[in-house]
C-alpha cells in the first residue's frame, strides 16, 4: 500500500457502517473542516475496526479495491493533495 498511500474515508453521509477495501486506513470523520484527528486503523487479520473518535464501523469487503468503499461517497481524496 505504501506505493500508492493510505486510503482515507470519511463519514459525512452519516451512516453506520462503511464497507471498504483495505485493511489499513485513515478516517477522517466528516470533510475537513469538520474533521477529527485523522486516526490510522489497522484490522490486522480481523474484518471490522470502530473508530475511536466518530464510531463508525469499518468492515472489510475483499470484493472492493483497496480505496474503495461502500457507500463510494465515503471515499476521501484531498483535492489540494491531487493537484
Amino acid at each position: 500500500m505504501a506505493a500508492t498511500g493510505i486510503p482515507h474515508f470519511q463519514n459525512d453521509p452519516g451512516v453506520a457502517v462503511i464497507h471498504i477495501g483495505a485493511r489499513e486506513f485513515m478516517c477522517i470523520g466528516a470533510k475537513p473542516p469538520f474533521d477529527h484527528p485523522h486516526v490510522f486503523l489497522d484490522m490486522g487479520a480481523d474484518a471490522e475496526i470502530i473508530c475511536p473518535y466518530c464510531s463508525t464501523l469499518f468492515k472489510y469487503d475483499a470484493s472492493l479495491k483497496g480505496g474503495a468503499s461502500n457507500p463510494p461517497e465515503c471515499e476521501y481524496h484531498d483535492a489540494a493533495k491531487a493537484a
